[in-house]
């Protein structure tokens, strides 16, 4: 037997449920993954509240890694023991998944189980945004937001390694010195963000803002952005950017907006494998730090959500079955 946490209903984090199921064989294509690790987003509460619609009882979480304990017909790539992880699975809160094989990444030797069911999401996330999205060149400045976030974190430390300057907003003195140790350099508040970067910049602007925030932050980017510069929105936590007069593109400097989702930056193996490879390669030789900021028993995914929502975390959570 094996078991799987669902939401029964929609409401607070109190309507998480252990339930005991079989463990499931794989199909053609499929592994089957015994699961060590587990990453929560924010994503699942909304899933698990109501706010995202879902069919209930529902099993949330996409991300996780684990151990191949079975191999469907057809799979070659694969094999019983293999470590993989992913950020595209179905119902990850489990102790034992199903997986598309064309879904799954190698992890590589020299990364850990938890910090491999940390890494898919945000990991993948940061790098289409600074390889795809815009392709950041060495000397290129950058504004993204939340430097102390998981995704925050992780992009500074690529843009970095690419030769980028970085300019990043944190809301507390604690968090701007999470995103200075990941190296950042300069670290600003949320008031005044466009005219703090054209001090920083020399009134130039940015080459490009990754704004992950929206609705609050959307004008302020376009208006940190140097002439011919780059929007990547890539989220909406504040809420969504109201529709956009494309009128204000050309007063801005002949601007570009794009508004990406990792989905279509995953479009098939060969994609994933890249975007994996890179990334794990970087934590495995320790160039990439992951910050993971609390583990949990897969039985306590409630606890879980709850201190994600309260806003008081940092780093990635993990489920731990």
């Amino acid at each position: 037997m094996s078991y799987v946490m669902q939401a029964r209903r929609a409401g607070g984090p109190e309507v998480f449920e252990r339930v005991e199921v079989e463990v499931p064989a794989p199909g053609p294509g499929q592994l089957l993954l015994r699961v060590a690790s587990v990453g929560v987003n924010f994503i699942e509460t909304y899933q698990r509240s109501g706010v995202y619609p879902v069919r209930y009882p529902f099993v949330p979480g996409t991300e996780a890694a684990g151990t191949v304990a079975a191999v469907g017909e057809g799979v070659a790539e694969f094999s019983v023991g293999d470590r993989v992880a992913t950020a595209e699975g179905i119902g990850t809160y489990a102790e034992h998944l199903l997986l598309d094989a064309d879904r799954a990444v190698r992890v590589p030797a020299g990364v850990s189980d938890e910090v491999a069911g940390a890494v898919p999401l945000q990991g993948f996330t940061a790098h289409y945004l600074i390889n795809s999205s815009y392709a950041v060149k060495p000397g290129d400045t950058v504004l993204t937001y939340a430097g102390a976030g998981g995704v925050g974190g992780l992009l500074t430390q690529l843009l970095k390694l690419r030769g980028a300057t970085v300019i990043t907003t944190t809301s507390t003195p604690e968090k701007a010195e999470l995103a200075r140790s990941a190296g950042a350099d300069h670290v600003i508040g949320y008031a005044d963000v466009p005219e703090r970067v054209r001090e920083l910049t020399g009134g130039r602007g940015v080459d490009v803002v990754y704004d992950g925030i929206g609705k609050d932050t959307f004008q302020g980017s376009l208006a940190a952005l140097r002439v011919r510069g780059t929007l990547v929105l890539f989220g909406g936590a504040s809420g969504q950017v109201p529709p956009l007069d494309l009128q204000q593109l050309n007063a801005h400097g002949s601007l570009t907006v794009t508004r990406p989702k990792l989905a279509d930056f995953l479009l098939d193996a060969r994609e994933r494998q890249w975007r994996g490879g890179e990334i794990f390669g970087l934590v495995a030789e320790g160039k990439l730090k992951v910050n993971i900021g609390g583990r949990y028993p897969l039985s306590e995914a409630g606890a879980a959500h709850a201190a994600l929502e309260s806003r008081a975390t940092t780093g990635k959570l993990l489920l731990l079955p």
